[in-house]
């Protein structure tokens, strides 16, 4: 199955902090955007060139807790402690679209891929895949596992007015989305399954493991991470 870059996901503690990170760098400050109820959190989001868009996303201090562990390993320890340093390109996500549908193709590889769950914000209707403990989706192979953000979400739109067609596109283009990862082969196999490999390109390196997005400004490139 061929997958079509849907958008980035930046972490933050919260939108206002993450908003000044994208802001800084970027020179275009997201807006609008909502609550997720379901999950406890909510965002701001800002369209860019070729249908991308990129999205600031933190747990909302308003809403409870949601009834069950929050997408993004955000509710992780780890998680945690890397947000408190700051916001970060925390991940990215990957659009399946029709005639092709992702619960028919989650439910004939449960093992490969998350429940694909139904979510709703505002008009919005979207299904995204979803581990049951929340964390980042991995790939798993022989007692090996790669992820960390790097492998990416899957997402389904369940509307034509989806954020990549409806948002305002600003004058930012995704030039390259890549990563560092200390298990880069097996990531790539994970990838390669997906049909998203050719969307990211991921490079052998010690060390955390690293997302970064080159994206192309009025002030030339800069490096999101």
């Amino acid at each position: 199955m061929k997958l079509a870059l849907d958008h980035l996901v930046v972490a933050a503690a919260d939108l206002d902090s993450g908003t000044r990170h994208v802001a800084d760098l970027l020179g275009i400050a997201p807006t609008g955007g909502g609550a997720h109820p379901r999950m406890g959190t909510h965002n701001r989001v800002l369209g860019m060139a070729g249908g991308v868009y990129l999205e600031v996303i933190a747990i909302d201090p308003d809403a409870p807790a949601p009834q069950r562990p929050r997408w993004f390993g955000l509710d992780q320890p780890a998680m945690r402690a890397r947000l408190a340093e700051g916001p970060f390109l925390a991940h990215w996500a990957a659009r399946v679209e029709a005639p092709a549908d992702l619960s028919a193709w989650q439910a004939r590889h449960p093992d490969r891929i998350a429940p694909a769950i139904p979510m709703t914000r505002g008009d919005l209707r979207w299904r995204l895949t979803v581990p049951d403990d929340g964390s980042l989706p991995a790939w798993r192979e022989a007692g090996a596992t790669a992820g960390d953000g790097l492998l990416p979400t899957l997402i389904q739109w369940d509307v034509d007015a989806y954020p990549g067609v409806s948002l305002p596109r600003q004058p930012l283009t995704l030039v390259a989305l890549a990563g560092t990862h200390p298990r880069a082969a097996l990531l790539r196999q994970g990838l390669a399954w997906l049909g998203a490999d050719a969307l990211i390109a991921i490079e052998q390196a010690d060390g955390p493991p690293r997302l970064q997005a080159a994206i192309e400004t009025d002030r030339g490139i800069r490096i999101l991470v």
